[in-house]
């Protein structure tokens, strides 16, 4: 063999392994954390979005998720994204309150309480949630709701009074401000630590969803679950925008046309699961009911209080996504 052939032979092989590197780095593992069980509808809908961007791209770009808080507590996974020690990952919005007062919109009582309301305001809060996950090197690719929150505890409520002196489980600022208002003893305690709070008596009451009460067989431990229709949390699935600008552009558009499908799915699964979860509640036992007056009266007087209490910490940002949604 002479030189040139070798030389030849040599750039082919330099060429191939070369190119075999480019396809070996081109390919990414997207590990997607999430807080709920991998039976809950949100954590399903995120496995289907994870399934179909991985299928579509062929496999150069993979999303795996981990249900349950398995990989970061539900109160990591904002913190872990905006890090980049997960490239993306679901949280709770209104969790989020510590970072910015309009994560808090997603909670105020009464304010948007059926899906229709709930939509017109995440359309009218969307912008604003988008341009403060931007100053955080975050990007938002959909949105999913619970259905509208009810209220669980041990013993019969007639009134905001009958609550004074409940443990509360709190999941975020408004959450405990609504129990302080109610004369509640607020806790803070994660989706996944339910079960064992209500066991161990940590916990006596919550403002949840029928899909949480469901999913964590809260009838071994409360009898009762007023359908208050108090307002409809919802979660978001976040892109760690580093992560994001190293993603093609042919990459970048299938991810962003399956996140547009989960959204679409999300909302109407929340929507079809909604009575299904009431049902669910009552055939295991539970006195699932709407408030009587003075309940329902006490709820959208503290629910006003919040909504007051919020617009003086979100200024003018805050007044003009409720002027957004209220005219709408």
């Amino acid at each position: 063999m002479n030189i040139s052939t070798h030389a030849r032979k040599l750039g082919f092989a330099v060429a191939a392994l070369a190119m075999s590197a480019s396809v070996t780095f081109a390919a990414e593992k997207w590990d997607m954390p999430l807080a709920y069980s991998a039976t809950n509808y949100h954590s399903e809908n995120a496995a289907a979005f994870a399934k179909a961007v991985t299928e579509r791209t062929k496999g150069e770009l993979e999303i795996v998720t981990h249900a349950s808080g398995s990989l970061f507590k539900g109160g990591e996974i904002f913190g872990a994204v905006r890090k980049g020690l997960a490239p993306i990952g679901e949280r709770l919005i209104s969790a989020l309150g510590n970072e910015d007062a309009i994560f808090e919109i997603d909670a105020l009582p009464f304010l948007a309480s059926s899906f229709d309301a709930s939509k017109k305001l995440y359309k009218a809060s969307k912008p604003a949630m988008e341009k403060v996950l931007d100053g955080k090197g975050l990007m938002l690719l959909y949105a999913v709701p619970w259905p509208p929150q009810g209220l669980y505890v041990n013993k019969e409520v007639k009134s905001a009074a009958d609550m004074k002196g409940l443990k509360f489980r709190a999941y975020n600022a408004a959450t405990s401000r609504l129990a302080e208002l109610m004369g509640a003893v607020p806790t803070k305690i994660e989706a996944a630590e339910l079960s064992q709070a209500f066991a161990t008596g940590t916990a006596e009451s919550m403002i949840s969803s029928g899909s949480t009460g469901y999913d964590r067989k809260i009838w071994e431990h409360v009898k009762y679950w007023y359908d208050v229709n108090g307002w409809l949390p919802k979660n978001m699935v976040i892109v760690n925008k580093e992560a994001w600008a190293g993603l093609d552009e042919a990459t970048q558009k299938i991810v962003l046309e399956e996140a547009a499908k989960a959204e679409a799915n999300g909302w109407a699964k929340a929507q079809e699961l909604s009575s299904w979860y009431a049902e669910q509640l009552t055939k295991n036992g539970m006195t699932v009911e709407g408030p009587g007056d003075k309940l329902r009266a006490d709820f959208e007087a503290i629910g006003a209080t919040m909504t007051k209490e919020w617009l003086e910490r979100a200024g003018d940002a805050g007044k003009a996504v409720i002027d957004s949604y209220k005219a709408m």
